[in-house]
């Protein structure tokens, strides 16, 4: 099919002929990359129609066009960009133009990147030893399933589910599948008005803060951290407190007086893995009663609980109606999918349907119905059944590893869990480490995300087994031992 002849218009203010406008046009689209390799131009005929202009002008434009291997032209198909095309950038004197004249120092009122934030190493796959966390691993999820439930999700008995609005209401099936199946395993009682479909639990977070904060408000959160939450407090203009956190997790007593909301992970705590005691989490719902504050509670992992049973959710011991709940299909189904939920009292919930409504009215309807799908027909447990088994031997093939490595674990996770939280030499700066690793095929994820402020340790960094092939563990801690041999 031929590029459309939409894509061409001229510019009245160009200084040269219409030919050579038509030349400098096609060339750059080629070097942005807008026309690719192979792809059919539009007839000389049909653009000279499309642009008012002499066909003849156009005709000669591509024969030049043709003399510069820009394209090719095939006897009565017929021109084509060339495979062998340029790709150096064309010079600024054959008419390129920086049109961006915006002061955008100026322009821009509120900033939402500090620079901290994780970046996921793009082409993973291609690594040997990806110990990172977050990813799927492709030979634990059940593609045919998925495709399958998709396509029923497709049926013409799905119409509505596919194409309707659901303005502020959500797929009724994938609901109840949370009402009655998820929520439930987490000691959690909950009607429909008390849940909402997010875009993932970040999703979930910046739409409770949102509600629940503003620059009167006081925030608090764990030290190190999840870092996703220091961006969603940010952007409220709250004062925010990092609570530093200990072997088990957050301690209440260092809570500050004035808080307004709390946001924890007692399941798994993020990054360190531990989990929150009981005695912790009664105390903590004490407080918030009695100090009159929030808390909002990701559920971290707590599908991932293969050597014991996970802990009572924080939701299901409240009785007060004070602490929000955040839960994730992304973490374990796969993260691309982006799906999420958030569980309150109707009041939050009410404003929060409101604020998704504004934002993005709802997650796409064929994703909720094919994710519904999905986990009622018993793909998802027998998926979860099937990662918890394989993570369980890999944990500890890499708890055998570390062992006898230059780094310690410093926090896992009782139950299980996906990932351990290590500690390098205290000379070694992890940053450092994990861009040096690369070269080796090793990937790691640095610790300082995690920590709020300048000024922290930087030997920490996270290792995941999540992704990574069983038998590559060992060789992998190897490389990391010789990394830090040659920073020592």
């Amino acid at each position: 099919m031929p590029l459309a002849q939409d894509m061409f218009f001229l510019d009245p203010g160009f200084q040269g002929s219409l030919q050579y406008q038509i030349r400098q046009i096609v060339a750059s689209a080629i070097l942005d990359g807008r026309f690719q390799p192979g792809e059919k131009l539009p007839s000389s005929r049909k653009l000279a129609e499309h642009l008012g202009i002499s066909r003849i002008t156009v005709t000669l434009a591509y024969h030049e066009l043709v003399a510069d291997d820009y394209i090719y032209s095939n006897n009565r198909s017929g021109y084509f960009v060339s495979p062998t095309a340029p790709t150096a950038p064309l010079p600024k004197e054959l008419g390129q133009v920086e049109h961006d004249k915006v002061k955008w120092d100026r322009v821009i009122k509120r900033r939402y990147s500090d620079g901290k934030s994780t970046n996921k190493v793009p082409n993973w796959r291609q690594f040997r030893y990806p110990f990172m966390c977050g990813q799927p691993d492709p030979s634990l999820f059940n593609q045919t399933h998925w495709r399958l439930c998709a396509l029923q999700a497709l049926g013409k008995k799905e119409f509505d589910s596919l194409t309707s609005d659901y303005g502020v209401h959500d797929d009724p099936e994938l609901i109840r599948f949370i009402m009655r199946h998820t929520l439930p395993r987490r000691g959690i009682l909950a009607r429909p008005e008390q849940i909402l479909v997010t875009v993932g639990a970040q999703n979930a977070m910046w739409i409770a803060a949102q509600i629940l904060l503003d620059r009167n408000s006081t925030a608090a959160f764990e030290n190190p951290g999840y870092h996703g939450v220091r961006e969603v407090l940010r952007h409220t203009g709250c004062q925010m407190a990092p609570i530093e956190i200990d072997k088990q997790g957050l301690p209440p007593k260092r809570l500050p007086d004035d808080l307004d909301v709390l946001f924890t992970t007692p399941s798994h705590q993020c990054p360190t893995m531990v989990t929150m005691p009981m005695n912790r989490r009664r105390k903590l719902l004490q407080l918030a009663q009695a100090r009159d504050f929030m808390i909002v509670e990701d559920d971290y992992e707590f599908e991932m609980s293969f050597l014991k049973s996970p802990s009572p959710a924080l939701k299901s011991l409240d009785q007060n109606g004070r602490v929000i709940y955040v839960g994730s299909f992304s973490k374990s189904l796969f993260p691309g999918l982006r799906l999420g939920f958030i569980v309150g009292s109707e009041p939050l919930i009410e404003q929060a349907r409101a604020l998704r409504l504004a934002m993005l009215r709802h997650p796409p309807g064929h994703i909720q119905r094919t994710t519904a799908y999905f986990m009622g027909l018993g793909h998802y447990d027998a998926m979860i059944k099937r990662m918890r088994n394989v993570f369980q031997k890999r944990r500890a093939v890499m708890d055998q590893a570390i062992g006898n490595s230059a780094i310690k674990i410093i926090g896992k996770a009782r139950s299980g869990g996906s990932n351990f939280w290590v500690e390098a030499p205290e000379h070694i700066d992890t940053e450092i480490l994990a861009q040096n690793l690369l070269e080796d095929g090793v990937i790691i994820e640095s610790g300082a995300p995690f920590f709020a402020g300048d000024d922290f340790p930087r030997n920490f960094f996270r290792l995941a087994y999540s992704s990574i092939q069983t038998q590559h563990i060992p060789a992998g801690i190897d490389k990391i031992n010789q990394a830090i041999a040659k920073l020592s």
